[in-house]
């Protein structure tokens, strides 16, 4: 896809007068890394034309920097001698920050400078390029996600330096002080509201220090950047408070994991939901069922973008409610696809595939490729999980490990067309540098069980 186009003269000065007005001086451009955390540059008003006309310059191996601050070794960044790429400031997206008085935030569209297109790891560009396909086919994806955290206070003598906010068991789906001593969600949800990105509910959620907010559905773009703002808002919160909130997919060993469940429609050019249809089988169309059956077939493949670190696979298991098994069910939360009992314009699926580290444009970007690739191919999924899953007996066993998904991911050739060669071989070169490290360290639990005795 060609750059997104930079705004008018007229229109920044628009804008920039509002912003004055409002008393706000400073606009935040962010812009998510390969991993979906928040790169940023805070610009004075007053030069916020001068970002529009020209963009911010960043070095290009930002999308290459693990979370410890390491250069990763992929092509495009230290082999071609660390190059910029720019980004220009999407004032489509500007809203004011709630909790720091004369600050604007918007999101940036990344461009190589080289070449005046789209940067190849451009999270939000790669999604684009999948909804562009789906438009060629007069489909337009609608996404609700959903995304679980933990909350944590500091804790020195703790090896990691934090513990859970508040570790009352059996305090599963409730709000207010039973399960939040402190009020930590209502001021949680009264600040992502301000900040306009589709917020709706939230609640404690299955063990101590866990909450989930809920976000409105809407077109898939949308979707993944307010998903994307979320996840940046909640841990900037936190920081304020002087704790930690994580995303990780599973950051206990005492405690279950955090997942992160997108909800899936399409609607036609006419705006119906092509997923409905009273006559068909389950009440789903022809196109919902293909959609399912495409997510499936490329679910090995998936689990890289959905499951995304080391740690992903850690929250896999028996009695997890995690999917851990490539099916679908009606209504049924221990299959992988889930099947709400809504029809008409509520017909969906949902995904529970993704923990809540995964970047929301890529799990969004690969759920949308794999439906599509479904649609096309035309083909029936099997029949739906009856009963409680999680049966190896009865259906296929995803990948148990990071290595063993980018391998799926890799050979997955249908899904990598879709998503490109470039990001996938930087995504790809990211991440297995990511498993060396790993595989390289050692960890508390090794020297627990051996140091003694051996």
């Amino acid at each position: 896809m060609s750059a997104q186009p930079s705004p008018g003269a007229e229109e920044v000065r628009r804008h920039t007068e509002r912003l004055a007005a409002e008393g706000i001086d400073v606009v935040r451009v962010t812009y998510p890394d390969l991993i979906g955390t928040e790169r940023a540059r805070d610009v004075l008003l007053d030069h916020l034309p001068a970002a529009c006309e020209h963009g911010l310059a960043f070095c290009r191996a930002v999308y290459h920097t693990s979370p410890q601050g390491d250069v990763v070794p992929v092509a495009g960044g230290l082999d071609a001698g660390l190059p910029d790429i720019t980004v220009r400031p999407d004032l489509d997206t500007l809203t004011a920050v709630p909790w720091e008085p004369g600050v604007a935030a918007c999101l940036g569209d990344v461009v190589d400078p080289a070449t005046g297109s789209p940067a190849a790891e451009s999270p939000r560009d790669l999604l684009r390029t999948v909804l562009a396909r789906c438009t060629e086919h007069g489909l337009r994806p609608v996404v609700g996600p959903e995304l679980e955290y933990y909350l944590c206070d500091p804790e020195p003598g703790q090896a990691s330096g934090w513990r859970r906010y508040e570790s009352t068991p059996g305090v599963v789906y409730t709000a207010g002080l039973r399960a939040d001593p402190d009020n930590h969600l209502l001021r949680t949800l009264r600040h992502a509201r301000d900040l306009n990105i589709g917020v709706i509910s939230g609640n404690h959620e299955f063990d101590g220090g866990q909450f989930e907010i809920n976000l409105t559905h809407s077109e898939a773009l949308s979707a993944a950047d307010r998903a994307f703002r979320f996840k940046a808002a909640v841990k900037e919160l936190a920081r304020k408070e002087g704790r930690l909130a994580t995303f990780m997919a599973k950051p206990f060993n005492d405690a279950g994991g955090s997942g992160f469940h997108l909800h899936l429609s399409c609607d036609d050019t006419d705006g119906r939901n092509v997923f409905d249809d009273p006559s068909g089988a389950h009440g789903l169309s022809a196109t919902a069922r293909h959609a399912i059956a495409g997510v499936l077939a490329h679910a090995p493949a998936l689990a890289a973008l959905l499951n995304p670190t080391v740690n992903s696979y850690k929250r896999f298991g028996p009695d997890t409610l995690a999917p851990w098994l490539v099916d679908w069910g009606l209504d049924n939360r221990s299959a992988m696809v889930r099947i709400p009992p809504e029809r008409g314009s509520g017909a969906r699926l949902e995904l529970r595939l993704g923990d809540a580290s995964a970047n929301p444009y890529l799990a969004i970007a690969g759920m949308i490729a794999a439906a599509l690739l479904g649609l096309l191919a035309g083909e029936e999924p099997p029949a739906p999980l009856e009963g409680y899953g999680y049966d190896t007996a009865r259906s296929a066993v995803l990948p148990m490990t990071l290595p063993a998904a980018l391998d799926a991911l890799e050979s997955d050739t249908a899904l990598t067309e879709v998503l490109g060669k470039d990001f996938t071989t930087s995504f790809l070169s990211y991440k297995r540098n990511e498993v060396e490290r790993f595989q390289r360290h050692v960890t508390d639990w090794e020297f627990t069980e051996y140091a003694y005795h051996l």
